[in-house]
């Protein structure tokens, strides 16, 4: 599958110190990090679940399985104790239940769909796989106007479909193609050419397309998000700035993702995080000398 947001090899997230999540997360107060990284992990071990080698039938299976002792978990009672954390951070900070169900409801789809015909069908897995980790988020994040939620799902789209760019050939490897069908005959690139890594002008104008529909995300979160809310999202928006640099890293290669590999140094993700904080926290007429190229 296209990697998750979450995208961090190691379980835990105090180690995972290459990861987006953790530099987006390192300054939030304890208890607030600590929910956050429960909620990293309950997505990292129901991904492990959809990623890990065997055969779909079996996966489903271990994925209902694993719905079912998230049920248990509201009551306390499921023997795997990440879950009942999880089922206490949902009951403190009054995560909606319906956000948990639809995150798996995307993991699922990975083991059912290889294909996705059109954008509306990729747009709502990118909310189920991406913007409904940002509604859990935004409910320990804490937010005044009920618009910002806006913002976690705008932005959670975003950010996934930044992944999916980045990560066009790990997918073709698997079989999967993510990109929609319409878009690819719109722009008379065929699936084996996708399959087959295949880098030419038809391939660099479906790629500006879907990047330029990516920009558009990152924008309407942007709009969304209330400036009196914006000190209380600042791990989020670390985090969209440093997929808003995949983005353009993307675009300065001239897309080419066949041959080249899309990060960013651990000093990059340090800088960005360094720098939102400084912005925050500087009187507002020195923001002009604290200026990015990001969209935070």
């Amino acid at each position: 599958m296209s990697a998750h947001i979450l995208d961090i090899a190691p379980t835990n997230l105090a180690t995972g110190r290459q990861s987006n999540f953790y530099f987006s997360f390192l300054t939030l107060p304890p208890p607030k990090r600590e929910a956050i990284e429960t909620i990293y992990t309950f997505c990292r071990v129901t991904d492990d679940i959809v990623d890990e080698s065997g055969d779909d039938s079996t996966k489903r299976m271990k994925l209902r399985q694993w719905n079912e002792e998230l049920q248990l978990s509201l009551d306390g009672r499921s023997r795997f104790q990440v879950l009942n954390r999880m089922s206490r951070i949902i009951q403190r900070f009054n995560i909606p239940i319906h956000h948990v169900y639809d995150l798996l409801e995307g993991m699922e789809m990975d083991l059912t769909k290889k294909r996705y015909a059109t954008f509306g069908e990729l747009e709502a897995y990118c909310y189920r796989a991406a913007s409904t980790v940002g509604l859990m988020c935004a409910e320990v994040f804490g937010y005044r106007n009920q618009g910002t939620k806006d913002y976690a799902v705008n932005l959670g789209i975003a950010l996934q479909l930044t992944n999916i760019l980045r990560d066009i050939k790990h997918d073709a490897k698997q079989g999967r193609i993510y990109l929609p069908i319409e878009d690819l005959r719109e722009f008379g690139y065929s699936e084996e050419e996708l399959l087959s890594c295949t880098y030419n002008e038809r391939f660099v104008a479906l790629m500006k397309f879907e990047c330029d529909r990516a920009h558009q995300y990152f924008r309407k979160a942007k709009v969304a998000l209330a400036e009196e809310d914006k000190p209380l999202f600042t791990a989020a928006r670390i985090m969209g700035n440093i997929y808003f640099l995949l983005l353009r890293r993307i675009e300065r290669v001239h897309y080419d993702v066949f041959t080249r590999r899309i990060r960013l140094s651990a000093a990059v993700k340090m800088l960005v995080a360094m720098t939102l904080r400084l912005r925050n926290h500087a009187p507002r007429n020195l923001h002009k000398f604290v200026r990015t190229e990001l969209p935070a």
